[in-house]
């Protein structure tokens, strides 16, 4: 029997720690391929820019002892991903996963996270795909800090992606998303969640005198517990301090009844 394909890649960058923690967990499952981003990446999201280089560079690294030959890719990680299919794999794996990321990735913000948009991008093509984050102080969000302890987010990596690929996805779900709490263990239970309609990320503004000085846009976390349902990732995640798992689909169609849009909407002005 042929051995298991897995791809593996991220958002944070090639160098990242929490790439090798997901690399040396998912390997006892199969084959795992490495393609990620050069360079940082950070609120990529699914975006395919064209004036990435897409160049393509083998490096080594050391992965549970042994030597890795893994991609460096110039381009998003939605360009990563498809970079590793059209060139790199000689076949269409059986998983994609995308992590471990630094920080968490919730409610309808996720569509700005580089981590999901390239499991986004997998499932896009018909692969199962998890994206993976691990809760840690804004800091850390940007950084390849040693401190971060990446091996709980490591177990659970092993363990949804060891489910997948012996189960597949539950019907109709494209993805998952999973969150893991600063503070879990592998004893900490989990949970299914949706996302929260809440912005999680807050934008903030640039410290700058004049818009002639380079300056970007920040954030801040906040939410508002008072609105808060129980069974969103937020309120697992933050409040329960749960790991949430938040199966997704491509399908962003509202719910809706064509009757009832037509009656707000009527179609050549008739009601």
């Amino acid at each position: 029997m042929a051995k298991l394909q897995i791809l593996l890649t991220n958002d944070d960058g090639i160098r990242s720690p929490g790439l090798w923690a997901a690399a040396a967990a998912l390997s006892p499952l199969g084959f795992v391929t490495v393609a990620a981003p050069r360079e940082q990446s950070s609120g990529m999201g699914r975006s395919l820019p064209g004036n990435s280089d897409g160049i393509i560079q083998r490096e080594v690294v050391m992965v549970n002892g042994q030597e890795w030959i893994v991609h460096a890719v110039g381009g998003t990680p939605a360009q990563a991903v498809q970079h590793a299919l059209l060139e790199i794999l000689p076949q269409q794996p059986d998983l994609v996963v995308s992590g471990i990321n630094y920080g968490e990735n919730l409610a309808t913000g996720i569509t700005i996270s580089g981590t999901v948009g390239a499991a986004m991008e997998a499932a896009a093509v018909g692969i199962p795909a998890i994206a993976i984050s691990l809760e840690t102080d804004k800091e850390h969000h940007l950084s390849y800090s040693t401190e971060v302890n990446f091996s709980t987010a490591a177990y659970f990596t092993e363990y949804f992606g060891r489910l997948i690929l012996e189960h597949g996805l539950p019907p109709g779900v494209d993805l998952l998303k999973i969150d893991i709490p600063a503070n879990a263990t592998p004893a900490t239970p989990w949970e299914w969640t949706r996302l929260s309609k809440q912005r999680y990320y807050h934008p903030t503004a640039p410290k700058r005198v004049s818009w002639n000085v380079p300056g970007t846009v920040g954030y801040e976390m906040s939410v508002d517990w008072t609105q808060e349902p129980h069974d969103t990732d937020i309120f697992v995640l933050l409040k329960k301090r749960h790991i949430s798992v938040t199966p997704l689909t491509l399908d962003m169609t509202a719910p809706f009844t064509a009757s009832a849009l037509n009656t707000l909407y009527p179609q050549n002005g008739k009601g």
